[in-house]
């Protein structure tokens, strides 16, 4: 049987809309409109990070999207650890789909719904899987520790993922953590997921508004350079996986010192426009930015050492997905 055909694949394509089952995660301001909508013509699902977006910026955005998805499903992600001052706008605008990440909150899974926008909840826990099944979900992501990125997970996918899924019922599961070859998307949907979330992958594509040494940084890298660290906290204490860079080592050497202590704290690494960023930032270097980039925090994931190439995101989508179906044919 192919991987197309599997019936949790199925499911969760017929829920969405879209051909295959690959997600582009909403890697912050990586996650532009041109990323988002060339995933999602290519037959996957694009994403939107809109958490601290205005409502104004979250409504062009999205209107900005849905011109040029061509009718392509898409999503606007909001992480709850912040207000999500966007979420109603984001509703208003008529985005097809939302996620949430770092908590449930069955109000706005409701205020969704009734909507008619399709939910999904991003976890790390089978009890958080347990909590957004009864708050009404369309779907869940089990987000595994190996993702790049804030990470919510403490556990390996391969430990959650059969958690999660047996928590979730008839609810399609979206694997994430780690995942970038056709090799991995197969393993994910035969140990039961209906897809895969992609975001280091994404992060070195065409469209991607990472800045082209943050890209090249990720070609470079090895899987043993992204770093499970608590370093760059820019206000948010979360932890998060990181490629390793002077910034980190420094840190690290120093014995991890609380912020107020550390080496170089306040130094400004780069300039994005009128924005001054300081060493310590959550905030990763994006197009237009000059300074000291590789510097600064570089999320990856760790499936990063199979990334060779900056490539479209429709290649991106298309390649690994005949890889997929390529590995289950193999004897």
């Amino acid at each position: 049987m192919m991987l197309i055909d599997s019936p949790q694949v199925r499911r969760f394509l017929s829920l969405t809309g879209q051909r295959l089952p690959i997600v582009q995660a909403p890697i912050g301001s990586c996650a532009i409109t041109p990323l988002a909508s060339a995933v999602a013509r290519a037959g996957g699902l694009g994403g939107l990070a809109l958490s601290w977006s205005t409502p104004d910026a979250a409504t062009q955005a999205i209107a900005a999207t849905k011109a040029k998805a061509d009718g392509n499903p898409f999503f606007a992600n909001f992480v709850l650890h912040f207000p999500c001052e966007a979420f109603d706008a984001a509703l208003d605008a008529g985005v097809p789909l939302v996620t949430f990440s770092w908590g449930v909150d069955p109000a706005r899974i409701a205020r969704a719904r009734s909507a008619g926008v399709k939910v999904g909840v991003q976890v790390g826990h089978p009890l958080g899987a347990r909590a957004a099944r009864d708050a009404g979900v369309d779907f869940l992501i089990a987000q595994g520790i190996e993702a790049g990125g804030h990470v919510q997970s403490s556990t390996p996918l391969a430990s959650l993922l059969p958690q999660v899924l047996n928590e979730a019922g008839d609810l399609p599961v979206i694997a994430a953590g780690g995942i970038a070859t056709g090799s991995s998307i197969a393993h994910a949907i035969t140990q039961g997921a209906a897809g895969v979330m992609m975001g280091t992958r994404f992060v070195a594509s065409t469209e991607s508004g990472a800045h082209d040494v943050y890209k090249q940084a990720i070609i470079a890298a090895t899987d043993g350079d992204a770093a499970y660290t608590l370093c760059f906290d820019g206000g948010w204490n979360a932890a998060h996986r990181a490629l390793r860079n002077d910034t980190l080592a420094a840190w690290e050497a120093a014995g991890c010192p609380l912020a107020g202590t550390r080496p170089g704290e306040g130094e400004i690494l780069y300039r994005h426009g009128t924005e001054a960023i300081a060493r310590y930032s959550d905030t990763p270097p994006n197009r237009g930015a000059e300074g000291a980039l590789l510097s600064a925090v570089l999320y990856a994931g760790t499936g990063v050492g199979a990334i060779t190439q900056v490539e479209p995101a429709a290649q991106i989508v298309s390649r690994l997905w005949s890889e997929a179906e390529a590995s289950m044919r193999i004897p």
